[in-house]
């Protein structure tokens, strides 16, 4: 099944062995302009279009922009292959990162999920409809929090007892809600991005002033 939109264009390959995904993994390499999900031999293929890349690009700049106000490290590993033979899942976030657990992978030059933590947050954007039940895939991965966004909405997702819940503030960020960035992401839409990382900044910077007040 293939299925293209203006934001992305899926492929969707059944009755995919694990040792056909990884065998895809190792000829494609990482430089490749797409990326794949796998959940229990189903393959979907996902080439990222404009709006897509876009919406993860003004997200990626939020989180960076956080972590540097807030006077906090962290290691990107953009878009990742996270996976696990044990549960048959592998998954190419977005974006991903080490927050919490970042003096952990400092310096490494490789992560394997068999020796390391999963990322502490991974950013999914979705546009349309993935073939896969990616929550199930984080969860069995175990990655802490997930945020995702539609192209409408953005929420929030924490891992509880091995099962994702909605929540009104990030795990990472807990002075952060999800309706506030959602805001911004929604002006990115209209707004130019030098104003709107700017407007962005100054107000993280207020809300930490509020917060932790000198």
């Amino acid at each position: 099944m293939v299925a293209i939109s203006t934001a992305e264009q899926r492929m969707v390959l059944e009755n995919i062995s694990w040792e056909t995904f990884e065998a895809l993994l190792r000829e494609t390499g990482d430089r490749r302009g797409f990326r794949f999900v796998y959940h229990h031999g189903t393959l979907e293929i996902m080439t990222p279009f404009f709006e897509h890349e876009n919406a993860k690009i003004q997200l990626d700049r939020f989180i960076f922009t956080l972590v540097e106000e807030l006077g906090i490290e962290l290691k990107s590993a953009g878009s990742l292959t996270l996976k696990c033979q044990d549960v048959a899942v592998g998954i190419e976030p977005d974006n991903c990162y080490y927050i919490q657990n970042e003096p952990k992978v400092r310096g490494k030059s490789k992560i394997a999920l068999k020796n390391d933590p999963p990322p502490d947050l991974a950013i999914e954007v979705d546009i349309t409809s993935s073939s896969v039940n990616k929550l199930e895939i984080y969860a069995a991965l175990g990655v802490p929090e997930l945020w995702r966004y539609n192209g409408r909405v953005l929420k929030f997702y924490q891992l509880v007892e091995g099962q994702y819940n909605e929540c009104e503030f990030s795990l990472a960020f807990p002075f952060i809600s999800v309706n506030e960035i959602a805001r911004f992401i929604e002006e990115s839409k209209t707004t130019a991005e030098t104003v709107l990382l700017k407007s962005f900044r100054g107000w993280v910077r207020e809300k930490i002033k509020t917060r932790f007040p000198s």
